[in-house]
């Protein structure tokens, strides 16, 4: 079978304590492929950018991205996925820093797109009614399902959830939907599976396991829930109607 070339973007702020070991539980198979896996260092202040270039000064398949000052996780996504498709990428995946979504099952998530069965990927942590027990906290839970609902009726999809962080796409995927005009909000996933289901790519969900630890997240949950509604009203007034 055709060895896809394989980009995994990893967007990382503050991620200096983290990134190594995420590094670490990305699976050898994984490294068996056409890979390379590439930081973008968004203007960190805690020695990430640090840790990323000793990372690929000892692997020959890892690069380093840096912006100069903070553009947000949007902004980071956007530079990785250009770069990717800049470089002949056939899949990119997003991946991380701070070890939350599990990169131990890259191999699984990556399938659907290797074998030509999907254009996007998105690991739900909402498939298996498992996010509760991995430790999503209640009003977590809640408000990922509110939201889910509401966005599903808007744009006429039936996806478990929006509001994953991994995320798998297609060369197909990024060549097809104009990620660098979708907003720089942490939403930027959710308004991608939107855009995949207005162009009626294939999207396929696989079960992932929650997992909440020590993690810092740079998400602020009350900004995040009214950036969604924001962008389910003005995909409502046609603002992503691209030519």
């Amino acid at each position: 079978m055709f060895q896809k070339k394989i980009f995994v973007v990893i967007p990382a702020y503050q991620a200096a304590l983290t990134l190594e070991s995420v590094f670490d539980r990305i699976p050898r198979e994984i490294y068996e492929k056409d890979v390379r896996i590439v930081v973008v260092n968004d203007g960190s202040s805690d020695g990430t950018g640090d840790v990323a270039r000793r990372i690929a000064h000892s692997r020959a398949n890892v690069e380093v991205i840096d912006h100069p000052q903070n553009k947000g996780y949007a902004q980071a996504q956007k530079t990785g996925f250009s770069y990717a498709l800049a470089q002949g990428a056939d899949i990119a995946a997003l991946l991380h820093a701070d070890g939350q979504y599990a990169p131990e099952l890259l191999p699984r998530l990556l399938a659907p797109l290797e074998k030509g069965e999907a254009d996007v990927v998105i690991g739900s942590r909402m498939l298996e009614r498992g996010a509760l027990k991995g430790g999503m906290p209640l009003y977590k839970y809640i408000a990922n399902k509110a939201l889910t609902a509401i966005e599903n009726l808007a744009y006429g999809l039936h996806v478990s959830e929006y509001h994953s962080g991994y995320m798998l796409y297609s060369r197909r995927c990024l060549e097809t939907i104009p990620f660098v005009r979708l907003s720089d909000t942490f939403h930027f996933d959710g308004e991608m599976i939107m855009m995949a289901g207005k162009r009626k790519l294939k999207i396929k969900e696989i079960a992932i396991p929650t997992r909440y630890a020590d993690e810092k997240s740079h998400l602020k949950p009350v900004q995040y829930g009214f950036d969604v509604l924001k962008i389910v009203w003005a995909n409502y007034r046609g603002k992503y109607e691209f030519n």
